[in-house]
Order: C-alpha cells, then structure tokens, then sequence
C-alpha cells in the first residue's frame, strides 16, 4: 500500500476530541529510569474518561459521520474498552448505539459499558467467541441500516488513537522512542503515522502478547494471516488477525515488533501497582513490560510507554499473581508419585523442601475409588535459584515426577 494516498490528520483529530477526552498526563517515573538507565515517562491512558484511549478512536470515527447517519445509529462489537468508548460517545452526541458483546462478558464490563451509554445503547449478547458475536454485529448493522463501528482497522478510528502521539510530542518534543501496544494495531498505526510526520527520528517499537502474537505472525506471512489459537489473557490485546490497514501502516512505520510473555505483564501489574499505585489491565502494563527486552537500546535515551488502560477486575488479582510466580520461577508444579516406603510424605516435607519452601497445593490423583495414585503438588520457593538443589534432592530420596511447568499440555488439562 502506498501511504502517501492515506489521508490521516491527526492534528484536525485533536481539535474535534477537544472537550471530549482527557489530555492524559505524560508522568517521568523515577524507579523504572532508574532500573533502566533510561528517563522514562507514562502516557497514561488509564487515567482517560473510559479508563483507556479506545474512546479516542470511537469518538472521532462517529462524530465524522454525517448527521443523517448519525440519527440512524451506530453499532459494535466488543467486550471491553472499544464498547465502552462507543457507549460514551453514543451518550455524548445523543444518538442510539447497539453494542454486541460475546455470552461469556463478565457482568463487570456490562455494567461498565450500561454506565457509560446511560440509556443511549442496547446491549446484545451473543454467541461464545468474539467472531460470532461481529458477525452478528454487521449483519444486524446491514440489515437496519446503521454504522458499523470497527474497532480498529478503520482510517477515523486510526486517527484518533493517533492524538495519543500528538500530546507525546506537544509534551516531549525530543523523545527518543516510544513503546506502544499492539492488537488490532490501530494504536500503533496512529501513533507511527503521527510520529513519522512530525518526528522521524523518534524510534518505535510494537509490542504485542505472546500469546497472541499476530502482528507478528502477519510479518511472517508477509500479510494478516489468522492464528488458530490465542492466549486471551491480555483481553485488550488479544487478537487472532491484525487489521488489513493497520498492518499496512504498522509494518511500514515500527522500528521493530516483540512479543511480551504475559507472565512478564503479570509481575508488571504487581510492581505498578505495589511501587506506583497505578491499576493497570494486562494490555496497559505490556508497553512497560517490554522494557526489559528492549534495554539494551533505550540506556540513556527519553522513552515514553504507554499505558493503555486501566480496566483490570480485581477478581483478576489471584491469577495474575499466580502467572507472575510462575513466571518468574518461584512456582512450580509436579505430578509426583510418591516411593513405596512408610513416612514418604513426611520426607518430601522435611528433608526435600527447603527451609522456607512452601506447599501451596497437594491433591491425589485417584486410580480408582479406593485406590490413589500419583498426588498433584504446587511448591512455592523462596529463591527462583532454589529450584535446581530442589530437583537434585528429589532425585536423591527417589521420587518419581513430572516437572509440569515444562509440558503446556499437561499443565493446562491438571493446573
């Protein structure tokens, strides 16, 4: 694609979301400038109206539209920041919205989106997997004449995420680079755009999940492809098929494009919040997760990472702390099977565990209803580095075992 024929005017975007949207504070953060050599500063896009800059996006893309349009209603797909983006716009302008959202949404983003659209919207659940529920979406928009809302693969929508790059730049004229999540890549391809008109020297580097890794998986294939599985953990970045027009975009502009373990966002989530008191949802803790895989180019450079939003459930907390430990080599699964012997569970307390090791899970694996078989164990280790001497004793006092973190297969079936 030539993108010299793209008409993106992220300047005229500012104005037309002026009044609408929060110019977000761009915060330097001492502790991660320190860790990092680097002076780092947080666009913080969790503190917009919605709690992300997907409003951004929504709003520009339906304030465009002609008002015959407009009065006709609009329609989307989603089950997180772009329906709550949508619902506030559709409050905003006094205009009828229709949101589908997968069965599956958790109540929490219902309510959050009803709250937003405030009588303006119609929420419609359907089918089990967010593709259903688009199809749905267009169909229905088809058939009573409406405007179909995209998430992100949209030239109006591109621009106004692309208002994120243009406060960057107001507030940081001589940034160095910028770290920016990737889904459906419209965040990404509005702030390139911007970023290499009126700063091109300013490197930018696309982080995504691993789990959903389809930027990537486009650059690969040398277009969008779909990827057959994802992790969805990162819901605000969850993406089996990056955009046609955002690939095209993205691809031209970005310095480069990796791929973040989510267990590295979850010890981001828990260090933002214990040493900053920021609530960040996976998506928005990907861009500072990706520091410690980019350090060794951002030493001494101005950085700025952005936080995409700050929509993350509490009840969330538990497995986020769990992925982190996972991550991280403090916890560790097993199917052990235990020696024929008398006091076989008293040794694996007492002599194979260390001092300040911990059992965090113990169940048998029943054979049949009176017999047991193999027990599933969690440990805890105080010391990642503990894991090795853990093993060797294992070994030495003759337990049979299965290291599950090593097999995703088992892992996923038995944790």
């Amino acid at each position: 694609m030539d993108l010299s024929t793209l008409h993106i005017d992220t300047t005229a975007a500012k104005e037309r979301l002026q009044g609408i949207v929060t110019r977000t504070p761009l915060q330097y953060n001492l502790h991660l400038s320190e860790k990092y050599g680097a002076d780092i500063y947080l666009k913080r896009e969790d503190l917009q109206v919605v709690r992300s800059y997907k409003l951004r996006g929504a709003f520009n893309k339906i304030s465009s539209l002609a008002e015959e349009d407009r009065q006709r209603g609009v329609v989307c797909a989603s089950a997180g920041n772009h329906a709550q983006g949508v619902a506030f716009s559709c409050k905003k302008l006094d205009i009828k919205g229709v949101i589908f959202m997968p069965g599956p949404t958790p109540r929490q983003k219902i309510t959050q989106t009803e709250m937003w659209g405030n009588g303006n919207i119609e929420i419609v659940l359907t089918g089990d997997t967010f593709d259903d529920c688009q199809k749905a979406a267009l169909e229905y928009a088809s058939e009573n004449g409406m405007t179909f809302i995209p998430p992100f693969d949209d030239i109006k929508v591109i621009e106004g995420q692309g208002t994120v790059a243009v406060e960057i730049l107001e507030d940081l004229p001589d940034v160095d680079a910028i770290l920016i999540p990737i889904g459906g890549g419209g965040l990404s391809s509005g702030v390139s755009y911007h970023m290499r008109k009126f700063s091109p020297t300013t490197k930018l580097y696309g982080v995504e999940p691993e789990g959903a890794a389809s930027m990537q998986a486009a650059l690969n294939h040398g277009g969008p492809i779909e990827l057959e599985h994802i992790n969805k953990f990162v819901d605000g970045a969850a993406v089996k098929k990056i955009g046609a027009l955002t690939y095209a975009i993205s691809s031209a502009l970005l310095d480069s494009v990796k791929s973040i373990p989510e267990g590295k966002i979850c010890t981001t989530i828990l260090e933002l919040y214990n040493k900053d008191a920021i609530v960040a949802e996976p998506a928005g803790a990907l861009a500072i997760a990706a520091l410690e895989f980019h350090k060794e180019e951002i030493k001494g450079k101005k950085v700025v990472c952005i936080v995409s939003g700050g929509n993350n459930d509490i009840d969330r907390m538990s497995e986020i702390k769990e992925m982190s430990l996972l991550y991280e080599g403090f916890k560790h699964y097993f199917i052990v099977r235990f020696p024929q012997r008398p006091g076989a569970l008293r040794l694996l307390v007492t002599e194979v565990l260390g001092p300040k090791d911990d059992i965090t899970r113990f169940e048998y694996i029943k054979k049949t209803e009176r017999e047991r078989g193999p027990a599933l164990i969690g440990i805890e280790l105080n010391d990642p580095k503990d894991y090795i001497t853990f093993i060797e004793r294992l070994k030495a006092y003759k337990f049979d075992f299965i290291e599950l973190n090593k097999d995703q297969t088992l892992f996923e079936y038995l944790v």
